[in-house]
Order: C-alpha cells, then sequence, then structure tokens
C-alpha cells in the first residue's frame, strides 16, 4: 500500500510540475514586484511636485492657471490607491494611467512656462528639482516596460499549452498592459534645456 501511494504521490509531482503552476506564480509575483516600481517611481514623482510648484511660484506668481493645473493633476493621480490588485482591474488600471497621464501633460506645461523666466532657469534649487524631475522621467519609462515585459511573460505562459490547463483549473486570466494614449509623447522625459535665457 505504501509503494502504491509513493508511486501516486510520484506521479502526481512529476505531472504538476510541467503543468506549469509554478511558472505562473513566479511569473504573477514578477507581475507584483515590477507593478510596485512603477508605483514607487509615480510616487517619486508625486513628492518632487510641490517643492517644483513653490520654487517656481517664487518665480512666477503671475502663472496661477498653470500652477493650479499641477497642483490639481497631483491631487487626482495620488488619489488613487496604488495595489497590487489594481493591474487586475482594467478599469481601474486604465483610470490610473490617465490620470498619471494627465500628471505627465501638466508638469509640461510648466516646464514649458517656465521658459518665460530666464531668473528661474537659473535658480539652482529649480535646476536641481527640474533634473531629479527629468531622472524619475527616465525612472517611470524603465519601470513601466519591466511591467509590461513581466506582463507579456505571464499571459504568454497562461495561454499557453498545457499551461493554460492550469490556468483554467485555477482561475488565472489574461493581465492588462500597460497602455496610455499618446504613447510616445507620454513616454518622452521632459527636456531641460539651461541654455541661455531669452531676454
Amino acid at each position: 500500500m505504501k509503494k502504491i501511494f509513493a508511486v501516486i504521490i510520484l506521479v502526481a509531482t512529476l505531472s504538476l510540475s510541467g503543468c506549469g503552476y509554478n511558472t505562473i506564480q513566479t511569473q504573477d509575483e514578477a507581475i507584483k514586484a515590477s507593478w510596485s516600481e512603477v508605483g514607487n517611481q509615480y510616487q517619486r514623482r508625486a513628492d518632487l511636485i510641490p517643492n517644483l510648484v513653490n520654487t517656481v511660484k517664487g518665480f512666477a506668481a503671475q502663472e496661477e492657471k498653470v500652477l493650479v493645473g499641477v497642483t490639481e493633476a497631483r491631487a487626482r493621480a495620488t488619489s488613487i490607491q496604488v495595489t497590487p490588485e489594481l493591474v487586475n482591474d482594467p478599469a481601474a488600471l486604465q483610470k490610473y494611467q490617465a490620470a498619471q497621464g494627465e500628471l505627465t501633460q501638466a508638469l509640461k506645461s510648466l516646464l514649458m512656462v517656465t521658459e518665460n523666466y530666464p531668473q528661474l532657469k537659473s535658480d539652482q534649487n529649480f535646476r536641481d528639482l527640474q533634473a531629479q524631475l527629468e531622472g524619475t522621467e527616465n525612472r517611470i519609462a524603465v519601470a513601466r516596460n519591466r511591467y509590461i515585459a513581466a506582463v507579456q511573460d505571464y499571459n504568454g505562459t497562461i495561454r499557453k499549452f498545457p499551461s493554460n490547463l492550469t490556468a483554467m483549473v485555477f482561475g488565472y486570466e489574461v493581465k492588462p498592459n500597460f497602455t496610455v494614449e499618446n504613447e510616445a509623447a507620454i513616454s518622452t522625459a521632459p527636456t531641460v534645456d539651461f541654455g541661455n535665457p531669452t531676454p
């Protein structure tokens, strides 16, 4: 009886090793980790914004519409709770992505306005914040690319035979990937130009 039981366990173990269950688990964890990095980088950007807005306000208080726009876009972007479950809800993920896209556009408007203020462009604090923002935008792009690759791997696994059978049995579904309108424009980091100030 013990031998039969041992054979059954051995057969079950061998059949499970080829079913893709462990691969699905590993890839699902990779998605969660890469999503956390995306969220961390977006939070880093959100944390820079109040200092950037206050610095610009000190030199360009009359640009109230742009300053308010950035502040409101930041509030909308940070109001959405970033959780691993967000990647399983296409509507919530799309809402989050749209809010981040609005914030990106608001920041671009703010940086365009600053071109009209030579003293602001020469302020060391502003320059440091601008450099940090540019670096953060690059980090966001890298983190998003890692997330996209992790989702692609996962989705490929749960659609291939025989792991698709395992996915069906355990209820694993294709995860939505990171997409935004006007992807090329949004993924471009804001340019920082410390050239000759305009008169």
